[in-house]
């Protein structure tokens, strides 16, 4: 279980998370819908350690995980794909995997990665700089889920990548979700990739939660009203 409770967040005076509270089961997939400059990834940001919080908890199995830095919070079960991806661009493919795997014991590439994403073990060889965005999207998971996570943090996956990959993307995190046993919190703005993806939506606005709503009976004109300028 994955529990945030009254979570607030800010930059110097600027106070921009207001008390935001969500929880997450074991397997479960929530989606953060929102506009730009909402607040989704500054959300995240704070989840995994990259940004301090004001005040709240952040809890996983009952572990409490705020103020602890981000490294530690990998220990503990969460990983981070971050917005736009952040490869390693001189590194190849499987060294920029193996660049997550400090906590996991994993000194080579687990078989299922390459199962999962097969075009990461025929360039695992190649510079992480040269790949498409779409491939170094898959490389980010990957790195992402050598830890071993609990809990897979993705801020904007679909950002730039094509409407097929789009698709593609939310079918291997549905399967790899169900086979490895990890819940996803994932930031988006393209509904129809979430709605693939997520048994739960919550909408940010002003960097509070102004909507949460099951999938299946979800209003998603409601939500789209939310994302639309």
């Amino acid at each position: 279980m994955f529990e945030v409770s009254q979570l607030n967040v800010a930059y110097s005076e600027s106070h921009v998370i207001h008390d935001v509270s969500l929880v997450v089961g074991a397997n479960d997939s929530v989606a953060v819908m929102g506009r730009n400059g909402m607040g989704k990834t500054t959300l995240l940001k704070s989840l995994i350690g990259l940004l301090p919080t004001r005040s709240g908890s952040i809890r996983l199995n009952g572990h409490e995980l705020a103020g602890l830095p981000s490294y530690e919070r990998v220990k503990q079960g969460l990983a981070f794909v971050p917005q736009g991806r952040m490869v390693f661009p001189l590194l190849t493919v499987e060294q920029n995997i193996l660049t997550g795997a400090e906590h996991s014991g994993h000194r080579t590439v687990p078989d299922y990665l390459y199962h999962f994403f097969p075009v990461l073990q025929d360039m695992k060889y190649r510079k992480g700089g040269n790949l498409s965005g779409g491939q170094q999207q898959m490389l980010a998971i990957a790195r992402a889920l050598i830890s071993d996570p609990k809990v897979l943090i993705l801020d904007e996956p679909t950002e730039g990548l094509q409407p097929s990959i789009i698709k593609e993307l939310a079918q291997t995190l549905n399967v790899l979700r169900a086979e490895r046993g990890f819940a996803i919190v994932i930031s988006e703005q393209v509904l129809s990739f979430a709605l693939d993806l997520a048994d739960r939506f919550l909408v940010i606005d002003r960097g509070r939660i102004v909507h949460d709503e099951l999938r299946a009976g979800l209003d998603q004109e409601k939500v789209r009203s939310f994302l639309t300028v």
